[in-house]
């Protein structure tokens, strides 16, 4: 096995203050650095004057680097089109969960290779934006065929898998919820648990009550499986505190919080997901990412690509939108798109740059990672390398 140093980085964003030759701050930079891998790990950070010697040599030209991004929030399993609905929302109407069926539809009238196609193509278009790894969920099928052959494709390509059957109630149960809800938490749950990591749900009105989210997250815990929870999107309500009461790994969208919904936050270890996509998206009200970082809550920054409310696969668009709508510092903003990232993942291998980490790395056409804001729109990401891999 050989190894590959990469030097002549302008400054690296280590996230790990333990790395050689760091500054302050959440970043952990380190200026005028260089990284060794070995395989698919990172073995070596630090200042370019200090780097071992390697068998294959990368000059990354004074460039910026960083850990490759972790979406943690996507649905990348569908089929058809919703750009009539957001003509419809510019054009002065709202935002309703129901627009969902419309995707539903479409997907379940696809078929398994026009559903891989569109998959890989979205984690194609993300990998050339700096994106190494990526979570998606099923819920655009919601029926029990449907929704594992969802998850059974996901896990073809990614190792974050998230079982959502609990996304909407499917159109032929409109009359009886509860009986949807059995069948996500009886036959769904057997047939998708075994391809997925994750259990979420839609905890919201129009989608499922504190109550119904209980029992679709307890069950899919009893299963195996972990929990998230989409909360507090559209109003306020009970999802936010059901997320930390059962330990759920993340909460996600929480654009509408009350006092006490921050402090079960800041006292617990959920992850609070922000996802500005969906609000540029939606014109809906931006998160209030600063108030929860005072608060001292972690945060993660995801794209939430999907066809309906937050068609974009760029995460650096995220964070230019963090930045500037949301309250949220440059270095603030790359921390939540890489480390908070992996946090809302529990995942301790990816997300920073240090030994033993998976060697996941992004060069920049730029002289730092400010730029991802100070430049929005701006194809900055020159090189990627996943795993190891050199990738893009």
């Amino acid at each position: 096995m050989s190894t590959t140093l990469i030097t002549n980085i302008g400054v690296l964003v280590t996230n790990d203050p333990g790395v050689p030759g760091c500054g302050p701050g959440p970043l952990a930079p380190v200026p005028d650095a260089a990284v060794v891998i070995d395989g698919d790990r990172f073995v070596w950070a630090g200042p370019a004057r200090d780097a071992p010697a390697a068998d294959a040599v990368h000059d990354a030209g004074g460039r910026a680097a960083l850990p490759g991004f972790v979406d943690s929030h996507s649905h990348l399993v569908f089929a058809g089109d919703r750009t009539a609905e957001f003509d419809a929302r510019m054009s002065g109407q709202p935002y309703r969960a129901g627009g969902i069926r419309t995707t539903v539809a479409a997907t379940r009238a696809a078929s398994d290779t026009q559903l891989e196609a569109g998959l890989t193509r979205y984690l194609a278009e993300a990998l050339r934006q700096g994106t190494t790894t990526v979570e998606t969920k099923s819920g655009y099928g919601l029926t029990v065929h449907d929704e594992a052959r969802a998850l059974e494709i996901a896990a073809r390509h990614t190792d974050e898998v998230t079982y959502l059957g609990a996304h909407i109630v499917a159109p032929e149960y409109a009359d009886d919820p509860a009986g949807y809800v059995d069948l996500v938490t009886g036959p769904m749950l057997d047939a998708c648990a075994p391809h997925a990591r994750w259990v979420d749900v839609f905890c919201e009105r129009g989608a499922f009550d504190g109550d119904q989210a209980r029992a679709v997250l307890t069950a899919g815990m009893e299963r195996g499986l972990t929990p998230r929870v989409h909360a507090n999107q559209l109003g306020h309500g009970p999802g936010v505190r059901l997320a930390v009461e059962l330990g759920a790994a993340s909460a996600d969208h929480c654009t509408h919080l009350t006092d006490a919904d921050i402090d079960a936050l800041a006292s617990g270890s959920t992850v609070a997901t922000l996802l500005p996509g969906a609000e540029f998206s939606t014109r809906a009200p931006w998160p209030d990412a600063r108030r929860l970082l005072d608060a001292g809550v972690v945060l993660a920054l995801s794209t939430d690509c999907n066809p309906g409310s937050s068609f974009t696969s760029s995460v650096p668009f995220c964070i230019a939108l963090a930045v500037r709508d949301m309250g949220m510092t440059p270095d603030e903003a790359v921390w939540s798109a890489t480390a908070g990232g992996a946090a809302a993942l529990r995942r301790t291998d990816i997300g920073r740059v240090t030994p033993g980490a998976r060697a996941d790395l992004v060069l920049l056409d730029a002289p730092s990672t400010v730029h991802l804001a100070y430049r929005p729109g701006v194809p900055l990401v020159t090189d990627v390398w996943r795993g190891g891999r050199k990738e893009v």
